[in-house]
């Protein structure tokens, strides 16, 4: 089955991830999320696949995040539109195999992902 990599290709974890994918013959579709960002619909079916909230989608470590959002207090709702805004703040990658998704870190649950 065709893995789709919600990709950032200044991320080291993403490129990661798709060198084992290629690496392990996994075929995959990637989709740039700073090229072609994710709309708010696109972000809504991506957290129902993860089965998580919109919170474990934000890298609390980016800059944006600890210089813009850090202390602000968003309901899910505004947090997906926010992400939808700004790429750069979406965990990656997020590996989406039919209905279900997954971050893609480490790599070991990529692994056990794939081969599910």
């Amino acid at each position: 089955m065709m893995v789709k990599v919600l990709h950032n290709g200044s991320c080291s974890k993403s490129n990661a991830v798709l060198e084992y994918l290629d690496e392990n013959g996994v075929p995959f579709e990637i989709i740039n999320i700073m090229e072609d960002p994710l709309s708010v619909l696109e972000i809504k079916t991506v957290l129902k696949k993860l089965n998580q909230s919109v919170f474990h989608m934000i890298r609390k470590t980016d800059k944006l995040y600890m210089e813009n959002y850090a202390d602000k207090n968003y309901s899910e709702e505004e947090w997906i539109k926010i992400l939808s805004e700004n790429p750069s703040l979406i965990q990656r990658p997020i590996l989406i195999k039919g209905s279900v998704a997954m971050l893609g870190r480490p790599i070991e649950n990529v692994k056990f992902f794939i081969e599910k």
